[in-house]
């Protein structure tokens, strides 16, 4: 009869623990879809600020077709593509802003400022949001990968998440916030 009761403590105790595992791997595909979808809406938020400045007509116009074929591509491209179409538009916003005279060409533009500023802004929120998309894959790859995961099929149909992998260095020219450099000082 004791052994039967032993059997009963543990099956409960592996059952806990299965349950508890498995809502600990939904919080993290949960965790990881928000994660996404904050990259996915950075990435189009820049490429969008991107596809405005180059068609606002304050940039010389090698620049603006550079630039605008690089957003349009990056806002277009097909999932299997993306990470290549983001990091292009990476290089050609570094080749757009490789030096500080063409921001400061912007800068002077009537609401250039503000089209700069905005810029700035999302070129420096997408490294953020990539980093916490990959964090949000690597804790999920790693409780998928433990054998009690595996064997009882825990992560059900889920797919296997994947990092999102892209040139994602900001330009120089646009490496500080506008206004700010007084105040660094």
């Amino acid at each position: 009869m004791s052994t039967l009761i032993w059997i009963a403590v543990v099956l409960v105790v592996v059952a806990v623990y299965l349950s508890w595992t498995a809502g600990r791997l939904d919080r993290l595909h949960s965790r990881l879809d928000a994660a996404r979808a904050a990259l996915d809406a950075q990435l189009l938020r820049r490429a969008s600020v991107a596809q405005e400045l180059a068609t606002a007509g304050v940039l010389d116009p090698a620049a603006s077709i550079v630039l605008y074929q690089a957003a349009h591509a990056a806002r277009q491209s097909e999932e299997e593509h993306r990470e290549v179409a983001e990091s292009e538009l990476s290089q050609a916003l570094r080749a757009v802003f490789e030096a500080s005279a063409q921001a400061e060409a912007v800068r002077e533009a009537p609401g250039g400022e503000d089209a700069l500023g905005e810029l700035t802004e999302s070129v420096r929120r997408v490294p953020m949001a990539r980093r916490f998309h990959n964090d949000a894959v690597r804790a999920a790859r790693a409780l998928r990968r433990h054998r009690m995961v595996r064997w009882f099929r825990l992560a059900g149909h889920a797919p296997f998440p994947l990092a999102f992998e892209m040139d994602d260095e900001p330009p120089a020219a646009l490496g500080r916030v506008p206004g700010t450099e007084e105040a660094e000082r």
